[in-house]
């Protein structure tokens, strides 16, 4: 796996990654990574009270480790980082 710097383009390091021996053609298929920092529950009228400048209080600590989805299904846990002016993630441990 390539390290980043805040000076690597993201969608370039991207580029850069190999896949594992033994994927063949599967190494190229693409699949959907997604973070969730939290989640809340929230009433329809309370949905519709939000307005600009709102703040939802998520059910996880700032402290807490975040979830790194693959297609959906759990995968890791990790940390919140920057790359330059975006977001990254830090994979801190495996689950799956």
């Amino acid at each position: 796996m390539n390290a980043l710097t805040n000076d690597d383009d993201f969608t370039a390091a991207i580029e850069r990654a190999t896949a594992p021996p033994g994927l063949g053609a599967l190494g190229h298929i693409e699949m959907r990574l997604s973070v969730e920092i939290g989640a809340a529950r929230l009433t329809l009228a309370a949905l519709s009270a939000l307005e600009p400048g709102g703040i939802v209080e998520l059910d996880r600590r700032s402290d807490e480790l975040i979830d790194i989805l693959v297609n959906d299904r759990l995968l890791a846990r990790g940390e919140v980082v920057t790359i330059g002016d975006r977001f990254g993630v830090r994979l801190v441990e495996l689950v799956a």
